[in-house]
């Protein structure tokens, strides 16, 4: 008794170009849709670079005061602070203003950089009057 035959190639059908094109339109769509959420979660990252380097800045200048009994208006005089730039290049940090009573600073995306994109925290700023201290240009661009 001989064993039944199989129909020809049966076992060995692949994928049809249709199917294939199916699988990347598919793909395509899923990447589509997921690319928004994931460019927003490396711009809120990214943030982090600002926010690290804003508040080195303030406790350089409570430091800075500490010391020398007013607050600092230069960033040079302020030791442990990027200065002009933040750690990982993605911020320019600059001080705006400083008086007896506080002072200003800011944070910058760089034009081109990678941080280019967050138009609504293209620049984070910190505020330090009478002790008090407030963030803009609001708390979300603070990941808090």
């Amino acid at each position: 008794m001989t064993p039944p035959s199989l129909p020809a190639r049966a076992s060995a059908r692949g994928m049809t170009l249709v199917e294939l094109a199916v699988v990347c339109a598919v793909a395509a769509v899923l990447a589509g849709l997921a690319w928004p959420s994931w460019r927003s979660s490396v711009l809120k990252a990214g943030r982090g670079d600002a926010v690290e380097a804003l508040m080195r800045l303030e406790l350089a200048q409570a430091r800075h005061r500490t010391l020398h009994g007013l607050y600092a208006s230069d960033l040079a005089a302020l030791h442990g602070v990027p200065q002009p730039f933040s750690t990982q290049g993605r911020y320019r940090v600059a001080l705006e203003a400083t008086d007896a009573e506080g002072w200003q600073a800011s944070a910058t995306a760089l034009p081109g950089g990678p941080q280019a994109a967050d138009s609504d925290c293209l620049r984070l700023t910190m505020e330090v009057r009478q002790g008090f201290t407030s963030v803009g240009p609001n708390a979300r661009c603070w990941n808090r």
